[in-house]
Order: C-alpha cells, then sequence, then structure tokens
C-alpha cells in the first residue's frame, strides 16, 4: 500500500495512476483518505442494461401532459386568483 499526500497525487498523477495497476494507492486529503482502484474495462458487456424501471419509464413530452391535467385539476378545485 502506498499513501500519498494531494499535492503530492497533482504533481506526479501519472507515476500514482501507474502504480496503482499493482499496487493500492491511497490519497490523504485532509481528513479524508480516498483509495484509487485500477479495473480493467469489459468491452463486451454493456455498462447498464435496461431493468424494469426503464420499460416503466415515460418521455418528457407524456410527463408534462400529466403535469398539465394534473394542474387543471387544481386549478378547478381551488381556483386561479
Amino acid at each position: 500500500m502506498v499513501l500519498v499526500n494531494s499535492a503530492e497525487f497533482a504533481t506526479h498523477q501519472e507515476k500514482y495512476f501507474n502504480l496503482a495497476m499493482d499496487n493500492e494507492v491511497h490519497i490523504k486529503r485532509g481528513q479524508y483518505t480516498f483509495r484509487l482502484v485500477c479495473e480493467p474495462v469489459i468491452a463486451e458487456q454493456p455498462i447498464l442494461e435496461p431493468d424494469e424501471d426503464f420499460y416503466r419509464a415515460i418521455t418528457m413530452d407524456e410527463f408534462k401532459q400529466k403535469v398539465l391535467v394534473m394542474v387543471d385539476k387544481l386549478d378547478k378545485k381551488y381556483g386561479r386568483k
């Protein structure tokens, strides 16, 4: 494990990115420590796959229409001042 302060990391970023390929690199900034992680990118798999929420999504136009209907109902119920 390598511990480095944020100023040193900012000055020598390339060095620490290369070092993170084989070692754990921790960057100290104030009272916090950040861990630099190196993970391989897998090109064959999509980053996000559609789930059931994706298929329930509506367009902005559909959302706008629903909001306008709700506003009209509120106007009728409470009246516009």
